[in-house]
């Protein structure tokens, strides 16, 4: 991470919230590139890009936006080989600064706290473990975090702002994707030949952790696959 000092990590809180709050207004509609580019100006190295390596077409966008940006990965113990191998690949290949964050334990480790399968038994306690705690030590050196999430991706997620305030970690969030639909997203895909973690041509439109995601059926809505079975809907890294 740089260490160059911004304007925009020397502010407060409350104004580091009144200036997400300005900037959620005035690049509603932007293109994604143009938020990454403004954020970039804004935060400098105190921007982290935190991806999946399910949303590609993110760390693709911030890649060419925001050259060297910081992007870690939520190694989770649990990732399809296929995730793996798409971290590989644009720690490699693109020009991003990937970084991987391990959870506190080994699944062996968790297995024997809490008994094999976590995950099956009690998938909240899991993702908080694997997932939720990690991304805390990952983004407390930084000012703002970019995120992949879309308004169609979830009931809960129709109001995200393109740049608002996450009140919880307090930092500022940013969702350039917002507002794009899949269309959008499968022609940006098109137009600048975007590498695409290869279960997307196996049915998996939402991707996650092993155990928790199976493939979805043509017309099932995309996140599906994602805790079949539960009334869950999201990990909690974004509630």
């Amino acid at each position: 991470m740089s260490t160059a000092t911004h304007r925009a990590a020397d502010l407060s809180p409350d104004a580091l919230r009144a200036l997400a709050e300005q900037a959620g207004r005035d690049l509603e509609g932007s293109h994604p590139a143009d938020v990454l580019r403004w954020a970039r100006a804004e935060f400098g190295g105190d921007l982290v890009v935190a991806s999946s390596m399910g949303d590609e077409v993110l760390v693709h966008l911030a890649a060419a936006a925001a050259p060297g940006i910081d992007v870690v990965f939520l190694d989770t113990g649990y990732h399809f080989a296929e995730t793996i191998g798409t971290r590989d690949y644009y720690a490699d290949f693109t020009d991003v600064s990937l970084r991987t964050v391990l959870p506190l334990r080994t699944v062996a480790e968790q297995d024997a706290e809490h008994g094999p399968r976590l995950h099956d038994r009690d998938p909240n306690l899991c993702c908080a473990l694997r997932k939720v705690e990690p991304l805390e030590r990952a983004l407390a050196p930084y000012t703002a975090w970019v995120t992949g999430m879309r308004r169609e991706d979830a009931p809960t997620r129709t109001d995200i702002a393109v740049v608002g305030w996450d009140a919880r970690r307090g930092k500022v969030k940013l969702n350039p994707l917002a507002a794009w639909s899949q269309d959008d997203v499968a022609t940006y895909v098109a137009e600048h030949h975007v590498v695409l973690n290869p279960l997307r041509e196996l049915g998996y439109t939402s991707i996650g952790c092993a155990p928790c995601t199976r493939a979805v059926a043509p017309g099932e809505d995309p996140r599906a696959g994602r805790w079949a079975g539960t009334n869950k809907t999201e990990c909690g890294l974004h509630t």
